[in-house]
């Protein structure tokens, strides 16, 4: 008897996993599967609230669009790409769309992650992933410790500048990034005024 033995690439199963768990959120982060359950409502809100607040500020004037969940081609790993939870990206970025609708780094002007089961991934791998793939403005809204903390200033795969920010405090995207704004720390971690 013949056995017929069929090994899976990791990239076939981000696939697959993709297609078995809607909407879950599967990355490929330094040669490693992840899959991240869906977001609860604070999440879903602080994501909301960032797209209104980069459309007052005038993001598509200025050449850029606000998306979610639009994945990012990352040169840590063959098969790497990340989800990022919110991005700012160049106004042509449709026309570099590459497979598992990826696109590559240099379109992608900042990302926010807010934090979820998966904190450990936005805080460590994707600090990495996003700093070697030359993200300008990096922000984790993170939950778990209640603080906001801001990477830029990537230069030989690594973030030069890494702060932190409390409740009370705001974020100030540079001009740099295309649009300048404040971002409150509070909306960014609560997703809401109330």
């Amino acid at each position: 008897m013949a056995v017929i033995q069929h090994e899976t690439t990791i990239a076939e199963a981000a696939d697959r996993l993709s297609k078995e768990l809607p909407r879950h959120r599967v990355e490929i982060l330094h040669g490693r599967l992840t899959v991240t359950p869906p977001a609860d409502g604070a999440h879903a809100l602080a994501l909301s609230w960032l797209i209104e607040k980069f459309y007052e500020a005038g993001a598509k004037k200025a050449g850029l669009r606000y998306v979610q969940g639009v994945g990012i081609w990352l040169p840590t790993g063959p098969d790497d790409y990340a989800i990022p939870d919110f991005a700012l990206v160049s106004k042509d970025f449709l026309a570099f769309k590459g497979r598992n609708n990826c696109y590559p780094p240099d379109v992608f002007r900042l990302i926010v992650e807010v934090t979820s089961s998966n904190w450990s991934d936005d805080l460590g791998s994707k600090v990495d992933a996003y700093a070697k793939a030359d993200i300008p403005f990096y922000i984790i809204a993170d939950r778990r410790h209640d603080e906001v903390v801001v990477c830029r200033d990537p230069r030989n795969g690594t973030y030069r500048l890494r702060t932190s920010h409390k409740r009370g405090e705001s974020i100030t995207v540079p001009e740099y990034v295309g649009v300048p704004l404040d971002l409150p720390v509070n909306l960014l971690l609560d997703g809401d005024e109330d």
